[in-house]
């Protein structure tokens, strides 16, 4: 795939435009076609078995998506509405499509084509899920880390705000730059795929400060172009450059499962190898290496979406002296795969206590008191992860945790929650890391309301 098509937007632009006006047209078409050649008893008849499909999809998919919970979780009403129009649309073509001749039933099957491509489209700009081309097909859109070097620290973050008001600062990019690169395995031999890498602006410069690290998670199935393209990271990072000298985190999205159909559950286990090795000493030791980032703890947040989320509050919570800070949005209570009795003995040999350990409440009140800081969010139409984020909120603040928590507005289990989240998270951890203060307290921010924990 050329490299120009792999970046062509699916969420915006002229793509969904183009194809959701397409399909209105074509069903406008196929509609007056039928009236003009006096088949309006037909038409009507059509429209009446089209609105029975679509009636029949909506409840088949509630039933999929609150009653049956096939997915893990509701897939919300949007999403619910989006397929039930899409059965409609779908019925009514189809319909055309077997009574039509000459070019109308070629037409009705295009149109019947369209109409399953717009419905999959429109339910992907709800989620936020594949926002190119190139995410569709696993097509790395950064090029490899190895061909940069970068510069090694040169001094604090405090000192390159001083010079910043002195006006003395060493010359730097507008723009941070994106990376992909397949971080060594040596202690874990852990089989990931490459990892994503943003260097803000600041760590371009020739004389870079020790900047924070975040190293975030997508979700399964997922990938780390996965968290980089429908989480926005390399936006948002820059638009925060901007407003702080050039200063941002760096960020890592590491691979966690070493393949969309892989659920490590971020732990040793002999299914899918050493995930938490690889992340809790792989990741890290790598880090430390090559790039321009400061060594304490309390320097370095990991976060992550669904599993990667409910990752970060596991490796956060088991390995403080590597991860100061947590930021997981819509994460689960604990490992989860199938049944749990099948998954204590796949991949914990059996062994319950093993499996309780990763437990992330479990784990941060075993460790407590602890100095960690947790940022936790969770979407307005996700009850499930709200819930989920209040049990572990109140856990890592009985450890003597400092957390945040908040709920997004009008999103549920998708990536406009990390989007509409991570934005007043970064923020917050940028001002404890000292990038610099708060622009607006985080009640402020849009479509965030912040959550009491008592």
């Amino acid at each position: 795939m050329g490299a120009w098509l792999a970046k062509v937007h699916l969420t915006q632009g002229w793509l969904p435009a183009s194809l959701f006006a397409l399909t209105a047209l074509a069903l406008i078409v196929l509609t007056l076609t039928g009236l003009t050649h006096g088949r309006w008893r037909t038409l009507l008849r059509q429209a009446a078995i089209a609105l029975g499909i679509g009636a029949l999809g909506l409840l088949a998919t509630w039933l999929v998506s609150d009653v049956f919970m096939l997915f893990g979780v509701s897939l919300g009403w949007m999403v619910i509405i989006s397929v039930a129009l899409g059965f409609l649309a779908v019925g009514f073509a189809v319909c055309i499509l077997i009574t039509a001749r000459g070019w109308r039933r070629i037409l009705a099957a295009l149109t019947v084509l369209l109409c399953l491509l717009s419905t999959g489209l429109r339910v992907d700009m709800i989620y936020g899920e594949f926002t190119t081309l190139g995410s569709l097909f696993s097509v790395s859109l950064y090029p490899d880390y190895r061909d940069h070097k970068a510069a090694r620290p040169a001094m604090s973050v405090a000192q390159w705000r001083s010079l910043a008001s002195k006006g003395e600062l060493p010359s730097y990019p507008s723009a941070g730059r994106s990376y992909s690169m397949l971080i060594p395995n040596g202690r874990s031999r852990f089989a990931a795929r490459p990892a994503d890498v943003y260097l803000p602006p600041a760590a371009l410069s020739d004389r870079p400060p020790a900047l924070p690290v975040f190293v975030l998670l997508a979700g399964q199935p997922g990938s780390p172009d996965r968290l980089f393209t429908a989480g926005a990271i390399p936006a948002m990072m820059d638009a925060y450059a901007a407003r702080h000298e050039g200063l941002a985190p760096v960020v890592v999205s590491p691979d966690q499962n070493g393949s969309s159909s892989h659920n490590s559950l971020c732990v040793d286990s002999p299914v899918y190898g050493k995930a938490e090795t690889y992340l809790s000493k792989d990741v890290p030791a790598w880090i430390r290496t090559k790039l321009p980032v400061a060594d304490q703890p309390q320097q370095w947040a990991i976060g992550g979406f669904s599993q990667g989320g409910t990752c970060s509050t596991q490796l956060g919570a088991r390995h403080p002296d590597v991860y100061g800070n947590m930021l997981p949005a819509d994460g689960e209570l604990e490992p989860t795969q199938g049944r749990q009795e099948q998954m204590i003995r796949d991949y914990f040999g059996g062994d319950k206590r093993r499996f309780l350990a990763q437990v992330p409440a479990r784990a941060m009140l075993e460790r407590a008191p602890s100095r960690q800081r947790l940022f936790t969010a969770a979407g307005s139409n996700d009850k499930e992860s709200q819930h989920n984020m209040m049990v572990i909120a109140k856990a890592a603040t009985q450890a003597g945790m400092k957390v945040q928590a908040v709920v997004t507005q009008g999103s549920g289990h998708d990536w406009h929650t990390v989007k509409t989240a991570w934005e007043p998270g970064l923020e917050w951890m940028g001002e404890a890391m000292g990038l610099g203060p708060m622009s607006r307290p985080i009640a402020d921010f849009p479509n965030i309301i912040e959550t009491s924990i008592d």
